[in-house]
């Protein structure tokens, strides 16, 4: 069976999880991994090869731009810091190499619109790495969303996506970093929130946002941030996203007849049965895999877990020979509301979409 070759653009401790995803997906493979040092590159290999070994072992590259030109990659996972991607996803482009980045995918809408430009001049894939988009409790949610009866007309959504790794994170952590990631807990939290009410909206911008960063680090990006998004037809949503509270990760739709909650809405706390609350009754999705008894209820890296699913999609497609337009468009649509979000928690005034 042919496998997608994917070369990974560092040795962020996330890739780890996703070459475990790469491991179960059935038809793609680890073929390298890329730092500015190449004995970085090996250790990772070796550390994930021994638990999750590929027949293959993938090649170790000293610099990103080997790995890019290198036509034993098929395709580029890209975890490196934000305010580092755009020049190398363009580069990728230009190398014919599909795309798969981790999110927020840009520092700003305008830098995003340059790397999707790239990969349409040079028909690769783009696909942002929000693994819950590929949960069969999605289509689940949507069956609900769409039945005019269990919760009716939509009014409200809210949403708080947060946690807390004591003081030592804001000393070292690249995610308080203005230069690499430059919206601070609003990107790396915020945009999973954003996503969901995008997603539950078919995919409708709000007409306007208001925002509020409570908090946040002395290079000046958020910790702690609040927005409310005002859309047409009487339908808003909230969300709150923080480094200094303790872990949470919920989403709630009401409507006027109903509603609906998930506690886990990003990471399922059961990735074999992944659930939600409707009407304060349970309904569950069967992931189509049964969680052996000595599994991580988690299941990370199963062969029906999201973040499996997702590279298992993402290869389908490149495979397919035809680009999935919608992919790029879902990333292009957060990066918006995000940036509108960060924009009028900045200037304390309603920005308008």
């Amino acid at each position: 069976m042919k496998k997608l070759r994917i070369g990974f653009l560092s040795t962020a401790g996330i890739g780890r999880k996703n070459w475990k995803a790469i491991f179960h997906s059935g038809n793609a493979v680890v073929s390298g991994v890329a730092s500015r040092d190449v004995q970085k590159s090996h250790k990772f290999i070796d550390d994930c090869q021994r638990d999750f070994a590929f027949a293959e072992t993938p090649r170790a590259f000293g610099s990103y731009e080997d790995l890019l030109v290198s036509p034993d990659v098929d395709a580029c996972y890209v975890p490196l810091p934000t305010g580092l991607r755009k020049d190398l996803v363009i580069r990728a482009a230009q190398n014919g190499k599909h795309i798969l980045c981790e999110k927020p995918c840009a520092a700003n809408l305008a830098e995003l619109e340059e790397m999707l430009a790239a990969c349409q001049k040079h028909s690769v894939q783009f696909l942002d790495g929000v693994m819950f988009m590929h949960n069969p409790r999605l289509s689940k949610i949507r069956e609900v969303l769409d039945d005019g009866k269990s919760l009716g007309q939509l009014q409200r959504m809210s949403s708080g996506f947060s946690f807390y790794l004591g003081d030592e994170f804001f000393e070292k952590n690249i995610r308080v970093d203005s230069a690499l990631e430059p919206a601070g807990c609003l990107g790396d939290l915020g945009w999973y929130s954003i996503r969901f009410f995008l997603w539950t909206l078919n995919w409708q911008l709000p007409r306007a946002v208001s925002a509020k960063i409570l908090a946040q680090a002395p290079s000046g990006v958020p910790t702690e941030f609040s927005a409310e998004l005002f859309f047409a037809g009487g339908v808003s949503a909230e969300f709150y996203s923080s480094f200094l509270t303790a872990k949470q990760q919920w989403v709630a739709v009401g409507g006027r007849n109903g509603w609906l909650r998930m506690p886990d809405f990003v990471h399922p706390r059961n990735g074999y049965e992944p659930a939600f609350e409707l009407n304060n009754a349970e309904v569950r999705a069967d992931s189509g895999a049964k969680c052996p008894p000595e599994a991580d209820p988690a299941g990370f890296g199963h062969a029906s877990a999201q973040d499996t699913r997702m590279w298992r999609n993402f290869a389908n497609q490149v495979f397919s020979g035809q680009l999935n337009e919608e992919w790029p468009q879902w990333a292009l649509k957060t990066q918006t509301v995000l940036d509108a979000c960060l924009a009028a928690g900045r200037s304390g005034k309603i920005v308008e979409i």
